[in-house]
Parts: C-alpha cells; sequence; structure tokens
C-alpha cells in the first residue's frame, strides 16, 4: 500500500486521538481566557491593593522560593501576552521594535 493511500486512514485517527485534549484545553479556555465579569471587578481591586500594600510592606521578601518563581512566571505570562497583544495591534512583526 502507498503512502498516499494510508493518509486518510492516518488522518482520522489522528484526529480521533486528539479530539479529547482539544475538548478539555477548550473547557479550561473558555474559563481561563474570558475576560473579567462586573461580579470580579472588587476582586481585582482588592488583589492590586494587597500586591501594592505587599511591594510596599517589604512583604515580597518572605515568599518562599516556589511562590516567588509562580510570580515570576506569572508576569512573564502577562508580559508575553502584552507583547502578542501589540504584534497583533499593528497586524504585522517585522520592524516592531521591543
Amino acid at each position: 500500500m502507498s503512502a498516499a493511500a494510508k493518509l486518510p486512514s492516518l488522518l482520522s485517527s489522528a484526529v480521533a486521538q486528539a479530539r479529547p485534549k482539544f475538548n478539555i484545553f477548550m473547557k479550561y479556555a473558555r474559563v481561563e481566557l474570558a475576560p473579567p465579569k462586573l461580579s470580579e471587578i472588587p476582586q481585582v481591586k482588592a488583589g492590586i491593593a494587597k500586591l501594592l500594600n505587599s511591594a510596599k510592606t517589604g512583604a515580597w521578601k518572605q515568599l518562599t522560593v516556589k511562590q516567588a518563581t509562580l510570580n515570576t512566571l506569572v508576569g512573564a505570562e502577562v508580559l508575553f501576552w502584552f507583547y502578542v497583544g501589540e504584534c497583533i495591534g499593528k497586524r504585522h512583526i517585522v520592524g516592531y521594535n521591543v
């Protein structure tokens, strides 16, 4: 049997194997990538106030290495998505000064 004859069966099995993982991805993407609701705005304000208070009092010095690493990764993710949004807004990557 030639490779061209096997291609449809390979594609269908790949789609069948990927479908459950894609469904799980979509389940979490709908929740995690959604903008905040109006009812969540007070939580956002409280989180920002807590972050500013932590910066003023030096409480960030008492974080464990695991917590500091996690906070750094979250900050890097926010920065990454900011740059992705900027590139999407400019509608091209070439010539973008980072």
